[in-house]
């Protein structure tokens, strides 16, 4: 059964169990979602996917209004997970999704976009090793050949400088180590993607 679920990430802290062991622990805040479409196989999209929208906007304009007419809510922003035709069951537009589908101890899979580093070096956008640390050497953390007198043209794909982040990344097999459902909080082992404050998906 496909689970999907948008939260916030509130930072990262640790929890003790009850045989003393300590574990680091991410905390996320779950949004409350709602669907706001629903796309099948056999209809017009041609694909099966539900469509979830959170955080209330105060004005939209007429396209994304009437979008979410349906809802009868505005939501500012929209995310689509893929999920097979017997997942849909009977979500319809305005249905709630919330923690209740997860439990403890059940493994998730988290995606966002990972920080955004700017412009950066060889070394550190790579982990190039660098080049000798002696006094006076000119190319201690410099990219060196990038490539030979022929074919005169650098490769596509060439590792080089550039911008680091914020490209999307995915967290495979993270553990659900508690769930808060008076405070709307998911505790999951280990570090996700992003920032503090970084909307993330999180699918069963």
């Amino acid at each position: 059964m496909s689970k999907y679920l948008l939260g916030k990430k509130i930072g990262m802290t640790s929890v003790i169990n009850e045989n003393g062991i300590l574990t680091p622990v991410t905390v996320l805040e779950i949004k409350p979602i709602f669907v706001t479409q629903v796309k099948k196989s056999d209809g017009k999209d041609g694909y099966n996917a539900i469509q979830v929208g959170t955080k209330e906007a105060k004005k939209l304009n007429k396209s994304e209004t009437g979008h979410l007419k349906s809802t009868g809510k505005l939501l500012k922003i929209i995310k689509e997970f893929r999920v097979k035709e017997e997942d849909i069951g009977d979500k319809k537009p305005g249905d709630i999704v919330d923690l209740s589908s997860f439990e403890k101890g059940e493994k998730v899979k988290v995606s966002g976009s990972i920080k955004a580093k700017g412009f950066s070096g060889a070394v550190k956008r790579w982990g190039f090793h660098g080049g000798p640390g002696g006094h006076g050497h000119p190319q201690e953390r410099r990219v060196g050949s990038i490539g030979a007198g022929y074919p005169q043209h650098v490769f596509k794909g060439k590792k080089m400088p550039g911008r680091k982040g914020p490209e999307r990344k995915t967290i495979l097999n993270l553990e659900i180590i508690d769930i808060d459902n008076s405070n709307n909080l998911l505790l999951l082992k280990g570090s996700v993607p992003g920032p503090r404050g970084r909307l993330l998906e999180i699918r069963g």
